[in-house]
């Protein structure tokens, strides 16, 4: 107990005297997304006349508090987030985030009453102050988000927090052991943990959590919205028959190689199809990356247009000529996958553990992924299994595999599997939503 009440100690001193430094780079971060700039104070738990006063007036209902983090998180949470309302219809949601992209997602998310601020910086005091200007009911921490500071604060405040969407890689799990001083107390401090897969709660078990359900993966819960798969239809008929091969959510690194790939494909009339090569199609998952991606695809002699310029028209003749479009717009992914004829797994060409495939598959479009998918390991074990995505070891496979995909009846036949997969597994939110409201009412 002595070495865990240290450690903590320990790390909220480092976060203390950090606390410049990351303030500092909140601030810099909003030069290009300037949503980080907005209400800064919020993150050290100070809250404005405005806040204080919506939360203290805005209903009798209990705050149910969820965390998330960001863009990916936020989206994943829309299904549990209902499924709450769907039990408990006189809830409030207190929602929060650590990214602008996020925050600016949830915000469809808010209904009448409802809250939105920044998760407070891992202090104690930043914590408390957060905790007792909101009283929240319960807490909802999303897939791998364990904070020392945020769980043992509330557990002084009788708040319980639980983990939702569970996941835990065994490479998450080594680095968790050791800091088992820090890491193992916030982990057994979690009132349940929700775990995606039994790997995961096996994993989460040896990381000392002492109540572990499993009750599936939420995202094969959320439903793309009507408007984006009509908008990403638009924009596939604008393609005038030239097939789209989509990179899906491109991580640093991976682009060059991607291009590269590209390049020599078509030297090497890899493509055997009619009409013209097919149009790629790169949306890096990190905004501040735009501009540096546009660079990279004009060095390697391609022309490119970027969907920001496009009117709600669509795409106009200009960038019906170019070899590349770049999906440089916020939230409209689910459009993307539905323009595309297959779309590549980003962060899984490098050694980053992949994004979420599960988004693709409720679009209908077949994944080729790389060979880093410990972030989703089981959904990319599952959707691999039910033909709705293959796997390669390098960029050359995959984009030749993604050539594939071009032709009509191949595609039409991933487009089916991916469907299938995505609905085999639904279900998750709902479950997930009881075990929330049980630690609610006892």
């Amino acid at each position: 107990m002595i070495k865990q009440w240290l450690a903590r100690q320990a790390y909220s001193l480092l976060l203390r005297l950090g606390t410049p430094v990351y303030l500092w780079r909140v601030w810099h971060r909003g030069k290009t997304e300037p949503l980080y700039r907005a209400v800064w104070w919020e993150r050290l738990g100070v809250y404005g006349a405005a806040h204080r006063y919506q939360v203290a007036t805005s209903g009798q209902g209990p705050w149910v508090w969820v965390h998330a983090v960001s863009l990916g998180e936020t989206r994943a949470v829309a299904p549990l987030v209902q499924a709450l309302r769907t039990e408990r219809p006189g809830m409030r949601l207190l929602l929060t985030h650590s990214t602008a992209t996020g925050r600016e997602a949830g915000r469809s998310l808010l209904l009448p009453g409802d809250a939105q601020t920044w998760l407070p910086y891992d202090t104690p005091g930043a914590v408390r102050r957060f905790l007792r200007a909101h009283r929240p009911a319960v807490g909802v921490l999303m897939e791998t988000e364990v904070w020392p500071n945020v769980q043992a604060v509330a557990a002084q405040e009788d708040v319980p927090v639980v983990l939702a969407n569970g996941r835990l890689s065994e490479k998450s799990l080594k680095q968790g052991l050791r800091l088992a001083a820090l890491m193992a107390p916030a982990a057994q401090s979690l009132a349940v943990v929700l775990a995606q897969t039994q790997a995961d709660a096996e994993r989460f078990r040896q990381m000392g959590a002492r109540d572990v359900r499993v009750t599936g993966n939420v995202k094969f819960d959320v439903t793309p919205a009507n408007h984006l798969l009509s908008l990403g239809a638009a924009w596939k008929a604008a393609s005038q028959g030239r097939p789209i091969v989509l990179m899906a959510s491109s991580r640093e690194g991976e682009e060059p190689g991607l291009l590269a790939a590209w390049t020599k494909a078509r030297s090497d009339g890899l493509y055997g199809g009619e009409g013209a090569f097919p149009r790629l199609w790169i949306v890096p998952r990190h905004p501040q990356r735009f501009d540096e991606v546009a660079q990279l695809v004009a060095q390697a002699g391609w022309s490119l247009s970027r969907r920001s310029t496009w009117s709600e028209a669509g795409p106009d003749a200009v960038a019906q000529e170019a070899d590349v479009w770049l999906g440089d717009s916020i939230g409209e992914m689910p459009a993307y996958y539905a323009a595309a004829n297959v779309a590549l797994l980003g962060g899984s060409f490098e050694p980053l553990g992949g994004q979420n495939l599960i988004e693709a598959a409720a679009c209908g479009c077949p994944i080729v992924m790389g060979p880093s998918t410990f972030n989703f390991a089981e959904a990319a074990e599952l959707s691999e299994r039910a033909g709705a995505a293959i796997r390669v070891s390098n960029w050359g496979e995959g984009v030749a595999q993604a050539l594939q995909f071009c032709d009509q009846i191949r595609q039409s036949a991933g487009r089916a599997a991916a469907y299938a997969f995505a609905g085999a597994h639904k279900g998750a939110a709902t479950r997930s939503a009881k075990e929330i409201w049980a630690q609610v009412l006892g």
